[in-house]
């Protein structure tokens, strides 16, 4: 599968008459293949980004386009459903970000303060939980999961962490509502989840491309200690965590699973 990282989006350089540039930057995950192109900010629309799509690719489009950034999304979708080529909001974009960062072009994007979870979604309770890397794919793979996300990129092995390795997580009893909490996960695309010290502390839910939203406030010093020790086990398996939703406690039934990583 061909499978192209692309950001367009206006520059800090301007043309000798002083005019906005936008410029488009399209590579693969190795960066073995990099091609960029600069047009005015009054060009700047699909059908241009269209044309330089299909001179990049020569004979064979890409099957996925990959975009991070929020502010290039439209027109690069615009671009793509025009030459029906799939375009995939992700923050997983390394290399392009890498590109960038060495063209001392800014890669971070503004991010809102997180958003209450919204009540109606919310389960019965959750918990910090932890799983050895080698269970992390086989305890669910053979379990029937209405929504299981395990990217090939994030499982343990392809990470090189050991197998006994504890990889942290949190488990999420959501009742009554936890297909319909799964369902809107799914819908959120979940990239990170992330305690945040403060009064009160909370774990703050990365999706999308940009937006957080709070799962959950504590002030309880034991929530709080466990809340560290999650945090500091991401770190020791390259940011690795999971979330997990089910109805209950009894380990029978699972609603969703979803294996993210933390951002750098």
């Amino acid at each position: 599968m061909k499978i192209w990282q692309v950001d367009f989006y206006r520059r800090p350089s301007q043309d000798a008459s002083g005019q906005i540039l936008w410029e488009l930057l399209i590579c693969d995950a190795t960066r073995s293949f990099e091609y960029e192109a600069t047009c005015l900010q009054s060009a700047a629309n699909s059908n241009w980004v269209a044309a330089q799509l299909e001179l990049a690719a020569g004979e064979k489009l890409p099957d996925v386009i990959q975009v991070f950034r929020p502010q290039s999304l439209s027109l690069i979708e615009v671009a793509g459903r025009n030459l029906s080529i799939n375009v995939e909001p992700t923050r997983h974009t390394l290399a392009l970000k890498q590109w960038l960062q060495e063209k001392q072009y800014p890669s971070a994007l503004d991010k809102p303060p997180p958003a209450p979870l919204p009540e109606n979604l919310w389960g019965e309770q959750w918990r910090f939980a932890t799983l050895a890397a080698s269970d992390v794919e086989t305890r669910f793979s053979d379990r029937p999961i209405p929504i299981l996300h395990i990217p090939e990129h994030l499982k343990p092995i392809n990470l090189g962490l050991a197998s006994t390795v504890p990889v942290p997580g949190v488990v999420i009893y959501g009742g009554r509502q936890s297909m319909r909490l799964a369902r809107w996960l799914q819908q959120a695309r979940p990239v990170a989840l992330n305690y945040i010290s403060g009064a009160p502390d909370g774990l703050v839910l990365e999706a999308g491309l940009v937006d957080r939203w709070i799962v959950a406030t504590f002030e309880d010093p034991e929530v709080t200690t466990a809340a560290q020790t999650y945090q500091q086990r991401k770190k020791h398996c390259r940011g690795l965590h999971f979330l997990l939703v089910q109805p209950d406690d009894s380990g029978m039934t699972y609603s969703g699973f979803w294996l993210l990583q933390a951002e750098d």
